[in-house]
């Protein structure tokens, strides 16, 4: 039961009965906690600002773990920079220069460097600065890796394109040495053997007996297979590619078709003295771009430094040729 308050009267001399209204008694009641409230606001606002919850440190933890890791890559992604500043370097200075090949456009290297606001929401993360760093420097390697991978395509062209050339090089004699005579006649101006006037002689001269293995002298295709009943007489014709092509005349035999492809070292026909022949040999020729060059030049992957010398000689000393 709620107790009664009282008032002393100086007019009656009296105690009267006092009786508050209910927003009165409201009124006190809430000054009187008031105090208490503001201690536990208080004390609240303080707990949650300086004492983390379980939740909240969990959360700390994982973005600590996360910055570690974070740091962690970006070391990683200095050594693989670096990596692929040597390799751009080999590129331009080693691989390049030995395979001929053209300076790479720096403008290729430098695409899709700079300029970018693909990470503009990273911003206002936490850590921002670390996570615009990271996403750069990942960035930055994608474009040069991607530029170098081109530059290694192209290299990777030149050098099976390389590879097919020196395939198809006329490098080697057409007969073997052991089966080999002599060279009869070299390049350059001769005696006709059948008319006695001076006339350029387009080729080399290997004597040999009739059927003789002739040999093809680099990688190609058949261009042609045909029979003269003057001139070249049997003749077989390879077209190397790059330019380059050789003659086979006087043959005896055919070995191969019109169309087919031939390596160095294939066995393409017989040697004979067919067409304007005055003895058993082979008349070779190599043609550059169309002209007609010195065959001798190109002897290079079957004869020693001084066999090479001696046919230089030999070739050079012929006075008469037999075709």
């Amino acid at each position: 039961m709620r107790k009664s308050k009282f008032r002393y009267n100086p007019e009656t001399l009296s105690y009267e009965k006092v009786d508050r209204s209910l927003f009165e008694r409201m009124f006190r009641g809430l000054i009187f906690i008031a105090p208490t409230l503001i201690l536990s606001l208080l004390f609240g606002f303080f707990i949650a600002h300086r004492l983390d919850s379980p939740r909240e440190k969990r959360l700390q933890a994982e973005i600590v773990e996360i910055e570690a890791q974070l740091n962690e890559w970006q070391n990683r992604l200095f050594i693989i920079d670096e990596v692929t500043e040597i390799l751009k370097q080999r590129d331009e200075e080693l691989y390049r220069t030995a395979l001929g090949a053209k300076e790479f456009p720096e403008e290729l290297r430098l695409m899709g460097i700079g300029g970018s606001n693909r990470y503009e929401h990273l911003k206002n993360k936490s850590n921002s600065q670390l996570l615009l760093s990271t996403a750069e420097m990942i960035e930055n390697i994608e474009s040069k890796l991607h530029a170098q991978s081109i530059s290694f395509k192209e290299l990777i062209a030149l050098t099976k394109d390389r590879e097919n050339r020196l395939a198809s090089l006329p490098a080697i004699q057409p007969v073997r040495n052991s089966d080999l005579k002599r060279i009869a006649s070299g390049y350059g101006w001769r005696v006709d053997p059948v008319y006695g006037t001076r006339k350029m002689h387009w080729g080399i001269d290997f004597t040999a007996d009739v059927g003789t293995e002739i040999y093809a002298t680099g990688a190609g295709v058949v261009e042609s297979v045909k029979t003269n009943s003057w001139g070249y007489g049997k003749e077989i014709v390879i077209d190397h590619g790059y330019g380059l092509k050789t003659r086979y005349a006087h043959l005896s035999e055919f070995k191969v078709r019109r169309g087919q492809k031939v390596q160095r070292g294939d066995l393409i026909g017989l040697m004979g003295n067919t067409g304007k022949s005055t003895g058993p040999h082979l008349h070779y020729e190599v043609e550059k771009d169309g002209q007609k060059v010195n065959p001798i030049n190109y002897f290079h992957s079957d004869l020693t430094p001084e066999q090479y010398e001696e046919i230089i000689e030999i070739s050079n000393n012929a006075m008469r040729s037999l075709d």
